[in-house]
């Protein structure tokens, strides 16, 4: 599985130049992944429908790069009812019929069940806690913690806090939801602020 921050090609840190701004490697050079980088990844979310989004958009990734999901993501946020956890919870096998037949996702039955799947157990960790955030959140102490790496090649592929979070959400009958899967999740929703220290977004978010 591809993680932002340990295997994305080191060419992305935007062509040398006065006030040319330094970005993660990763980054690269596309517009959409430098606006994903810019405005979303490492920044803390409290959003359950968001949680959810990033949980199964992580989980569609598996053997897959993130720039594709990137391109698909307005599709998904389509086919899946702008990730309504409710809504998703009750999609029958008509439901998933369509989604495979609808070329803008990933096509792959597992993937959709588990989508499926998932969102109704988010709905019970929602009961259970009283939402997915406080649930989630939990597992850092309700505070990001903030790396300080010098380049991607430090950056780990998962941590015992996303080996915990992995195995409790497995016991909860989640599905796609490996650690490094969960780490990358939790690097995505700033649970870890993993930019490199040298770029502009680490000591924005550390600020």
């Amino acid at each position: 599985m591809e993680t932002r921050g340990t295997t994305r090609t080191s060419g992305g840190q935007n062509a040398p130049g006065a006030g040319a701004v330094i970005r993660c490697a990763w980054a690269g050079s596309d517009p959409l992944y430098q606006n994903y980088h810019d405005r979303e990844w490492g920044v803390p979310v409290h959003d359950d429908r968001v949680l959810f989004e990033f949980l199964t958009l992580e989980g569609a990734q598996a053997g897959l790069s993130w720039i594709t999901i990137l391109r698909k993501r307005e599709a998904y946020r389509a086919a899946f009812a702008g990730f309504d956890p409710e809504v998703v919870a009750r999609f029958d096998e008509n439901d998933v019929a369509k989604l495979l037949g609808n070329p803008g996702i990933v096509r792959n039955r597992l993937k959709v069940e588990s989508t499926i799947t998932n969102a109704r157990a988010f709905l019970k960790v929602q009961e259970e806690f009283g939402s997915f955030t406080a649930y989630q959140w939990d597992f850092v102490d309700g505070r990001q913690v903030k790396n300080a790496w010098r380049s991607i090649q430090e950056v780990p592929a998962s941590t015992p806090q996303s080996d915990a979070l992995s195995r409790d959400l497995k016991r909860r009958g989640f599905r796609f939801v490996g650690t490094t899967i969960c780490y990358a999740h939790m690097q995505a929703v700033g649970m870890v602020n993993d930019h490199t220290v040298d770029c502009f977004r680490w000591r924005e978010l550390n600020g």
